[in-house]
């Protein structure tokens, strides 16, 4: 079957952004109830996870100098489960590969794995923190706040979470992973009402993306206002985070999965799929995607190709690259194995694709409805084919550029990624070098 030709879309949805991310992440920290708590000469953990948000650098680095200016001696603790590898060297790493180290901020980064049984939960399951984090006369985090990949909850990702998973360590994850989505949705709260009876936490730093991976808005949280801000924050997330604009396609083609653009590798938000054990499926399926390919694994992501069985084919460099100790490590303390089930794989984009369309269930060849994006964060700009070109006609939020064109495949049949989406994670990668 031939592969389609596909048309630029861009998604034109007005996206509210913060002008100055440094300049009011220091207003809001100095201008806090958390602040008050604060004073000169006190060691404040500031606590950083494995996620790849927007300014991340700038965000961190604001809120060590604000703590400076408070007075007091901050460093960063490394706060991320068993990413990393669950080891030292391997979160240390993460870290430094977001700038996170001590030449750009200026202060100790401690990435040590050590974690203390600080009491026991409401369902009788222990809870854990981090040791240094725990000898701090103060914690802050900072946390970005968005829709699970997992679960559906009044609190999913952000500072609550990060106070029992990130800074549980590897116990912590483990143990709340253990009970699967329902330790997630349900037990996360419970554990937090321990962290804020018996540690050093004061409060932490929200952020929210919107769908073009822009900083939209940030909060300082005090630790006495996380319960009820922080799901009002949630589902302000919930209504800015990037989504295809159809409610359906034969094939979704996703140049790149990662850890520093879903938690699952491809957000389940996205692309419609969670492949979690023993839950209802297909009928919760939004978009429904009936064959889903992807192409690599991001480097950011360090061989952990956690999520790439949400995809249905791959390549085999994709698959080369896996890195089996961290790739492991983190899915069996996450305990979603379906979702890294590896793909079939095949030696070219061009196959990958070609195999999609001809498995997608549409054996007419003009009226597959074909997708393809960068990767599931960034979504704003996608290539279509024209039978998924004509549902999406009078959408008045969706600009249509130039004509339909084949795919850009080089001679050695794989896609011209960068040049379809030189604004994308990867078009940026290639272009500083």
């Amino acid at each position: 079957m031939d592969i389609p030709r596909v048309q630029l879309v861009r998604q034109t949805t007005p996206q509210p952004s913060v002008a100055n991310v440094a300049a009011t992440v220091r207003e809001l920290w100095l201008g806090s109830k958390t602040a008050k708590r604060i004073k000169p000469g006190m060691k404040v953990a500031v606590a950083c996870g494995s996620r790849g948000i927007n300014n991340y650098l700038t965000l961190a680095r604001a809120t060590v100098d604000a703590i400076k200016e408070l007075g007091a001696q901050p460093f960063v603790v490394a706060a991320m489960g068993s990413h990393g590898g669950a080891t030292p060297e391997g979160q240390r790493e993460l870290l430094a590969s977001y700038n996170l180290d001590e030449a750009h901020l200026g202060v100790p980064v401690v990435t040590d794995m050590d974690a203390e049984n600080i009491g026991t939960n409401s369902w009788g399951q222990p809870v854990w923190w981090d040791k240094n984090a725990l000898k701090a006369d103060a914690v802050v985090t900072v946390s970005r706040v968005k829709p699970h990949t997992d679960f559906r909850g009044k609190f999913e990702s952000g500072i609550l979470k990060m106070l029992v998973i990130g800074l549980g360590k590897r116990h912590g994850a483990d143990q709340v992973h253990s009970f699967g989505t329902r330790g997630l949705r349900d037990m996360i709260p419970e554990s937090g009402q321990v962290i804020l009876n018996k540690t050093p936490f004061i409060g932490g730093l929200a952020i929210l993306e919107n769908a073009k991976e822009e900083t939209a808005k940030l909060e300082v949280l005090d630790r006495d206002d996380l319960w009820d801000r922080e799901p009002v924050l949630l589902e302000e997330a919930r209504a800015l985070m990037g989504r295809l604009p159809f409610k359906g396609a034969d094939v979704l083609i996703i140049g790149e999965c990662g850890k520093n653009y879903s938690g699952a590798g491809m957000d389940p938000n996205v692309i419609g799929r969670m492949l979690i054990e023993a839950t209802p499926e297909a009928e919760t399926n939004d978009p429904r995607i009936v064959r889903i390919g992807v192409l690599d694994v991001s480097p950011e992501s360090h061989g952990n190709a956690t999520g790439i069985g949400l995809a249905d084919l791959t390549t085999n460099r994709a698959l080369a690259g896996i890195v089996q100790g961290p790739f492991r490590m983190n899915n069996l303390t996450a305990r979603s194995l379906w979702r890294s089930k590896l793909p079939f794989g095949f030696e070219t984009d061009r196959e990958v694709i070609a195999n999609c369309v001809e498995t997608c269930w549409q054996p007419e060849a003009d009226k597959v409805k074909l997708c393809v994006i960068p990767n599931t964060l960034e979504v704003v700009e996608m290539w279509v084919s024209a039978p998924l070109a004509a549902d999406l006609k009078g959408h008045p939020h969706l600009e249509f550029v130039g004509d339909p064109v084949p795919l850009p495949f080089d001679a050695a049949g794989n896609i011209a990624q960068e040049r379809m989406f030189p604004h994308s994670v990867r078009g940026r990668r290639r272009a500083a070098h």
